[in-house]
Parts: C-alpha cells; structure tokens; sequence
C-alpha cells in the first residue's frame, strides 16, 4: 500500500465530506437571522447535492488528464471561498450561489470519485477494494467529526463566523493534494487503456449493459440517504419522539458509517460486488419496512440507525470497485463521475420530494415506502451485472481482410 497518498487521500476526504454532512446545524440558526423559510435552506442544499453530481464527471475527467493533485487543489480553494461567502449570505440568490453552487462544485472536485480514482491508480487491483474502504470511511469519519464539531462552534461564535473557521480548515486541502499531484504511479494500466479517448471511453461504457445498470443502481442510493438526512429529524418529532434523539440517531449514522465502509471494502475484496450490493439494498428495504411497521420508540430509532449506519456508504467501495473492474483505470474518474451523478439525482429528488409530499399528503410515509420500493428495484437490477473487465477486441472494428 502506497501509505502516504491514502493516509493523504483520506484526510481530504474527511475534510471535504465532513462540512456539507454538518449543513443541517446551520439551518435553524441561519434562518432565524435571515428570515427565511425552511424550504429555501432546503432547496440551496438540493441544489449542492445537483451541481456535486453535475460537477462530478467534469472534475474526475479533469483529474484523469491533469493529475489528481491539482483537481484537489481546485476543491480545497472553491470549498474555503463558498463558505466565506455563505457566511455573508443575507440574500437568497447570494445564498443558492454559495452554499448551493459553488460548494456543490467544491465537494464534486475533492469527493470520493477523485480520491478513489486517485487510489485505484496507485494501488494493485487487489488492494483497490480495501484501500476504497479506507476512503469511504474516512469521509464517514468526517460525517461523524464535523457534526459536534459544527454545532460546537456555532454555539460559541455564531453559524456566520463558524463558516469563516470552517473555511479556514479547507486551505488544508491543497497541502494534504501534494502527494496526489502525479496522475499514475501504478504501472498497472494496459496499452488500451493508454490509447483509449474519452470519447471512446464514453460509447464503450454507454454500451455495456453492466454499467448502465450500476448507474441505475446507484440512483436509488442517493434517493434513500439524502431523504433520510434531510428529513429523518423533522420526521421523528412528527411521530413524538424527543428531539434529543435525533441528534443521538445521526451521530450513530456517522459513527456506524465508518465501520459498514471499512467493512464493505473488506466484503468486497473477497465476494462478489453486484451480490453484496443487491443484498445492501435489500436490507436498506427491509429495515425501513420494519421500522415503519413496528412500534416507533426511542429504542427502535437508535437500532435503525445503527442498522442503516453500516449500510450507508457501504455501497460505494463496491461501485468503484466494479468501475475500475470493468474500464480500468484510465478514465475512471470520469466513468466514475458519471455514476455518481445518478446518486445525486437522485439525492436531488429525495430532498425535495420529501419536502414536496409532506406538505401534499400531510406525512413523510408516501417518500418512505417510494424508498423501500427503489431498494427492491436496485437489489433487482444488480444481481445481472458481470463482474469482470469489458471486452475491447469485441468493441472494436476487426481490419478488414
């Protein structure tokens, strides 16, 4: 294991995913100053979930050709500028441009495509789905630092000067990038590979059934975490719960992460990816049918948190994985990107149709049983995927004779 590019990778993960999984602290406090209604904070996150998954493909294409390092530098400047600017934000557009825009792109250049790519590039592909699931806990590790690390700072210094030292820690990013800088040191990319161009990349992958169904697959992933971690607080004091719960309830999502990411890349490593993927979302299904079903108490909020804590990113050292198995190396930030833009459409639509049927049918049931329902369908559509590289000599034109 090249040690020092994932202790560095895994560093700006944390940082890069801790903030924007912290966002929901700032919400209460931002808009009793501004004025706002909660809809208004909700669609400024929407709409960083949509332009990190927009900007996605663009920053993985960019790190594939320029190098991992740079793409890196770019996430950790754009992070530190959003959120100084959000800090200022006491005008809605000021608001959808900084905390939506700007740090949507910044999350999308310094998130798990770039790093994983980065990782994939310099590791054997036998290491690869472990060293994903060091990356992917790590970002679970910021997701779980960041939360009272927020809410700490927002209580002594307020949510405006809190972004501004939040800020702060994302200049750290450009120097924990320099042992990314290179774009390869593996030596483990075949000539094809090489020679491959992104347009070519792009019909190859576009043609494979295999891909086309991860990509779908993945959609549903971020439909049912992003309506959970938008909406899972407002939905336990609907049904009575005490709110110090749902603090309890995501530090245990947090908390619980690391271990299902870390995990997954272990699994992973050993079994087979499109199996353990279908049987996470068929789990996902199950839990929220059992919670739903049974008596809500405080006990069974803590045990489904726990249960959906190992399975919440524990989906994406097996996606990448499967990528980087499938094209290679090459272009895997891009093809990568683009399956993750799936996810955040549909963390898109699970954020705002949360919103969306509450306020039509009075209840968050109708988002919920959609979720266990996309859950039966991703399960379905990953148990075809083949697990093993595309076939180049098939895809391309035979010399004539």
């Amino acid at each position: 294991m090249p040690w020092l590019i994932i202790v560095a990778g895994a560093l700006i993960a944390m940082l890069t995913f801790g903030p924007r999984s912290a966002m929901g602290f700032f919400q209460l406090p931002m808009l009793h100053d501004t004025g706002w209604d909660r809809s208004t904070f909700a669609l400024a996150m929407a709409i960083q979930n949509l332009a990190w998954g927009l900007g996605q493909p663009l920053f993985g294409a960019l790190a594939d050709k320029y190098g991992t390092g740079r793409v890196l530098t770019l996430s950790g400047l754009l992070y530190a500028c959003g959120l100084i600017l959000m800090s200022t934000a006491h005008s809605v557009p000021v608001l959808y441009l900084s905390g939506g825009v700007i740090v949507g792109l910044a999350v999308g250049a310094g998130s798990f495509g770039t790093i994983l790519s980065a990782f994939a590039r310099n590791v054997t592909p036998e290491q690869r789905s472990v060293a994903f699931g060091i990356g992917t806990a790590a970002g679970s590790a910021g997701m779980f630092l960041f939360a009272p690390l927020s809410q700490a700072l927002i209580s002594t210094y307020g949510w405006s000067d809190s972004l501004v030292y939040i800020a702060l820690l994302m200049l750290l990013v450009p120097v924990l990038a320099y042992p990314l800088r290179g774009n390869s040191s593996s030596g483990t990319q075949s000539q094809s590979e090489v020679k491959q161009t992104v347009g070519e990349a792009l019909r190859e992958a576009f043609g494979h059934q295999s891909y086309l169904l991860l990509t779908s697959g993945f959609f549903v992933c971020g439909f049912q975490v992003a309506f959970i971690t938008a909406h899972f607080p407002a939905y336990l004091g609907d049904i009575g719960i005490a709110p110090a719960y749902a603090v309890i309830a995501m530090a245990l999502i947090g908390f619980f992460n690391i271990i299902g990411s870390f995990g997954a890349g272990m699994i992973g490593q050993r079994y087979s990816k499109p199996y353990f993927l279908a049987y996470i979302y068929i789990a996902r299904s199950i839990a929220v049918t059992a919670f739903l079903l049974l008596p809500q108490t405080p006990v069974s909020v803590i045990v489904f948190a726990i249960v959906m804590g190992l399975l919440w990113l524990s989906t994406v050292p097996p996606t990448n994985g499967l990528v980087a198995i499938m094209f290679g190396t090459r272009h895997l930030g891009l093809l990568g990107g683009i399956v993750f833009l799936s996810h955040q459409v549909g963390s898109f639509l699970g954020v705002w149709m949360g919103g969306y049927l509450y306020d039509r049918f009075g209840s968050y049931d109708p988002v919920w049983w959609l979720g266990v329902a996309l859950g039966i369908f991703a399960a379905i559509v990953h148990w075809p995927i083949q697990e093993k590289p595309v076939d180049r000599g098939l895809l391309r034109p035979q010399p004539a004779e």
